[in-house]
């Protein structure tokens, strides 16, 4: 475990980046010192070094929560599309390059300005931000949404919480019992009859999610008590491993 001075040392951002992070939702700490100090481990450091590249790239931090917050979001699949962006940048940017030292040695009358085109870095990037907002589970979840009214949505959000209300009973328990396991199938069953086809492989990464941190956690845990949301997340984990 890592304090956020730490952290701020290690991976060049200020103290007040990092706890803007965790204020927006963007990187929340595992825990805290008992001087109240944010503390990460290394899966808050593997998500840090995401964010970082994705800002690098010049994404918003609102694509970036989007992105790294989406029940689909693959590591290995967003490190590629990275390196080919960053690969892409440093084309572009070689091209500036030369494009500036033709001016130095040609003068003002090279009027060729190809070097200033980033129409490929920018479809590239514009693709990898949509990638999560194309999947078939998305399209599925705005063709399920598209007639219902906000009373409606918050009626289905409402009684989905409830599931984590019997959660929070049963905490205490084996996450491999017979009920911790039942109520796994029903938050799958749920999301799939009102939201999206929930796949194991999905309901995999929700549990990560919820037990990530950030409002996902705080919504869950408030309704189960404390140590929820990692009681589900256990629980899921356990259901697909024996689905497999």
């Amino acid at each position: 475990m890592m304090t956020v001075h730490e952290v701020s040392k290690l991976a060049g951002v200020s103290i007040r980046t990092l706890q803007y992070y965790d204020k927006i939702g963007l990187l929340h700490p595992t825990g805290y010192t008992n001087a109240g100090y944010r503390l990460y481990d290394d899966a808050d450091l593997e998500r840090l070094q995401h964010i970082l590249l994705f800002r690098e790239l010049e994404f918003s931090l609102k694509d970036i929560k989007s992105i790294i917050n989406n029940p689909n979001f693959d590591k290995s699949k967003a490190l590629e599309q990275q390196i080919e962006l960053l690969r892409l940048k440093k084309e572009h940017i070689e091209n500036l390059m030369n494009f500036a030292l033709g001016i130095k040695l040609l003068g003002v009358k090279n009027m060729d300005f190809k070097a200033f085109d980033r129409s490929k870095l920018d479809e590239y990037s514009r693709n990898a931000k949509e990638l999560y907002g194309n999947t078939p589970e998305y399209k599925e979840m705005k063709e399920k949404q598209k007639n219902r009214s906000e009373e409606d949505k918050q009626v289905l959000a409402d009684r989905f919480m409830l599931l984590f209300r019997e959660a929070g009973d049963m905490k205490d328990m084996d996450p491999s019992s017979a009920e911790a396991q039942n109520l796994v199938k029903r938050i799958q069953e749920y999301i799939t009859e009102n939201l999206y086809t929930c796949s194991n492989k999905i309901l995999r990464g929700l549990g990560k999610m919820y037990s990530g941190g950030g409002d996902f956690t705080k919504n869950i845990d408030a309704y189960g008590g404390e140590g929820t949301a990692a009681f589900v997340d256990e629980a899921i984990q356990i259901y697909c491993d024996n689905a497999e």
